[in-house]
């Protein structure tokens, strides 16, 4: 039993050129960069960045320390969330106790908006006693790397497309031209037919 081999008669195709062969060709590849390279592209960026993001949290947590500490002074009013997200950090003035020491710091530290003074507040200090941020957490990590591993998907999918765009018009521009010599080889024959 005979069976046939899907595009096989296409090969042999007499009206077949080779600008068709390399638009098929040039269809294959994109395809694959747009299904393989592009999320391939998305991951790779997404680990680079996962490993930064994950030395920096690292760093972060090696120099800053956590201490229990008094506010001098009120922080601004809380502002309101329709979203019920996190308030915003305000940098006021508070003292707390050297853990090593026990010795008395003032100093200033972030505090959430609408601490008030003689409040207890869960500040971080850098190793020169200043106040700082949180270091980063686990979250962010993870955070950090999805929208760095989509955003490089998304720009790797659009150099592909835009590849294939322009790929497209100077086949088309191609076909042309071969349409145009095709044409004034063959127009004088159907000049010379008489109805």
């Amino acid at each position: 039993m005979r069976t046939r081999v899907p595009g096989r008669r296409t090969r042999r195709n007499p009206l077949r050129r080779r600008s068709d062969v390399f638009d098929t060709w040039a269809a294959l590849v994109f395809a694959v960069l747009l299904c393989v390279g592009a999320p391939l592209a998305g991951v790779v960026t997404g680990l680079r960045a996962y490993d930064d993001a994950r030395a920096q949290a690292t760093a972060q947590r090696a120099a800053r320390h956590q201490v229990s500490a008094v506010l001098l002074e009120d922080a601004p009013a809380a502002v309101s969330s329709t979203e019920g997200g996190t308030q915003p950090l305000y940098r006021v003035r508070v003292r707390w106790t050297v853990p090593d020491s026990g010795a008395r710091r003032t100093g200033r530290a972030l505090v959430p908006a609408g601490t008030r003074q003689g409040d207890r507040a869960e500040v971080w200090l850098d190793r020169q006693g200043r106040g700082v941020e949180a270091p980063v957490t686990g979250t962010m990590v993870w955070q950090h790397t999805l929208t760095t591993g989509i955003w490089a998907m998304g720009g790797a999918t659009a150099v592909v497309l835009l590849g294939r765009v322009t790929v497209r018009r100077a086949s088309e521009r191609h076909h042309m031209a071969e349409w145009e010599r095709e044409w004034e080889r063959t127009e004088p024959e159907w000049r010379n037919r008489t109805p």
